[in-house]
């Protein structure tokens, strides 16, 4: 099989941190990306577990390019939402460093994953349900095909899930007025 990628979008307004961390998802569960992709709850398990049993790390590159590693990812795992990724651009080689300043100026947007499809089943609505993946590499690109998925750098804030989590507050307090005798 063929290495395979599947791309996601930073959050807007992404800017990077004096010690060049960025953090977010990579990859979302249950989403339909723009080449009719889902990945399912669970895709990556095996393959992290594989990597950290045999000692390694999820690469972190530039546009799918493996001669030009950027920075490490500290920590890559899955939690109900989708494929979460924290790590630290290189600013000490020529490509971390343009990277941060691409994130800073807002012309860089988008992470991609690099993996191989070890099982996947077409569902009802014509679409591949990703069920196992073994994940090679998560890159910086220009161009995302999941916009949906969010990374932020450190200290900051995912936009999208801030502005949810406050009308979820707005209906939970008129519930609970509208519950009031």
């Amino acid at each position: 099989m063929d290495l395979e990628h599947k791309f996601a979008r930073f959050g807007y307004g992404l800017s990077v941190s004096e010690d060049a961390v960025i953090e977010g998802y990579a990859s979302l569960f249950g989403q339909v990306d723009q080449g009719r992709d889902v990945v399912q709850k669970g895709a990556y398990r095996a393959s992290l577990d594989g990597l950290v049993k045999a000692g390694q790390r999820v690469k972190m590159l530039w546009q799918h390019d493996p001669a030009q590693p950027i920075g490490v990812w500290d920590e890559v795992r899955e939690d109900d939402k989708g494929l979460w990724v924290k790590g630290r651009l290189l600013e000490s080689t020529q490509k971390g460093r343009e990277a941060a300043e691409l994130i800073r100026a807002g012309a860089m947007d988008g992470l991609s994953i690099g993996y191989r499809t070890k099982r996947a089943v077409k569902n009802d609505k014509g679409q591949r349900v990703l069920t196992e993946l073994e994940l090679w590499e998560v890159s910086l690109v220009t161009f995302p095909m999941l916009p949906s998925a969010r990374v932020a750098a450190k200290g900051a804030t995912l936009d999208a899930e801030e502005t949810l989590r406050s009308i979820a507050e707005v209906f939970n307090d008129a519930r609970q007025e509208l519950a009031r005798p």
